[in-house]
């Protein structure tokens, strides 16, 4: 019975450290059984079919290794969208909805969205401001594999250009640059949890002792081709990152806070003194 699955699910997770147990054993017992958390809800008595159990059972065995629901399901929600995610890309995370948020202030007409990873905000600006002409940027060619797919089947593949590298072939500029960089140092990396550290890609995370290492390299050519250059950054890396757009020539002009509080995009502008 469904009542049944989800307790000795929740206990298995809850004995495996795991945050969320109840809710990620709803989520992936509701995708097992081609269903909706409301329907597990309201019918705690029902039957398993047989398939739906085999998939409950391995969806789970995968979660007590730590990996996380997305990866599981193949999915994450990111604003209006649907993402297709796997190891090759990070999940997309709330809080970098504020990229998109500060592009649907400034409408700005070109945005460049580089470390792509699956194509979360390009897609999302491309999706909420039609008139912009999107480009996106990544390193890693396995994660523009991705972003390239969900543009295709979310229909934006002709609204976002995607490049291989941290910036697009020539000098455009672009009236917006925003850019989710590696930002976690080495000394933190221990502390994260085994969903991030075991399955998702490294290289799109670490970035040196401080976590700033791909800011210092990258920065100075961004600066160059951004009128705004908004950047997701790390707990407590607000002051350094602000100096490092300084230095680039670029004013430190404000910092957004996500939803605790914590200084999470930073965004310059032109116009420092030289």
């Amino acid at each position: 019975m469904i009542g049944d699955a989800l307790r000795a699910a929740v206990d298995a997770m809850k004995a495996a450290g795991v945050d969320t147990p109840r809710l990620d054993a709803e989520l992936l017992l509701a995708a097992a059984m081609e269903s909706d958390r409301s329907y597990l809800a309201s019918s705690p008595e029902a039957e398993i079919p047989p398939a739906a159990t085999r998939r409950f059972a391995e969806m789970v065995r995968r979660r007590l290794r730590r990996e996380p629901v997305a990866y599981i399901l193949g999915r994450r929600g990111f604003r209006q969208l649907e993402l297709a995610v796997d190891p090759r890309v990070l999940i997309p995370r709330p809080e970098t909805e504020l990229l998109v948020e500060l592009a649907l202030e400034l409408r700005p007409r070109s945005v460049l969205d580089v470390g792509t990873g699956s194509g979360a905000v390009a897609l999302a600006i491309a999706a909420e401001l039609p008139g912009a002409e999107v480009s996106a940027t990544d390193t890693s060619s396995a994660a523009l594999t991705v972003a390239a797919a969900n543009a295709e089947r979310l229909g934006l593949a002709e609204r976002v250009a995607f490049f291989e590298g941290t910036l697009p072939p020539g000098s455009e500029e672009f009236d917006l640059v925003v850019a989710n960089l590696p930002y976690v140092s080495e000394g933190d990396w221990g502390q994260l949890q085994p969903e991030v550290t075991r399955w998702e890609p490294r290289e799109a995370l670490l970035a040196g002792p401080d976590g700033l290492d791909v800011f210092r390299s990258a920065l100075p050519a961004l600066a160059g081709i951004a009128n705004v250059l908004a950047l997701e950054i790390g707990e407590g890396q607000s002051a350094a990152v602000a100096e490092l757009l300084r230095a680039a020539g670029l004013e430190a002009a404000e910092s957004r806070p996500d939803m605790a509080g914590i200084a999470r995009v930073v965004i310059g502008r032109e116009g420092a003194a030289p």
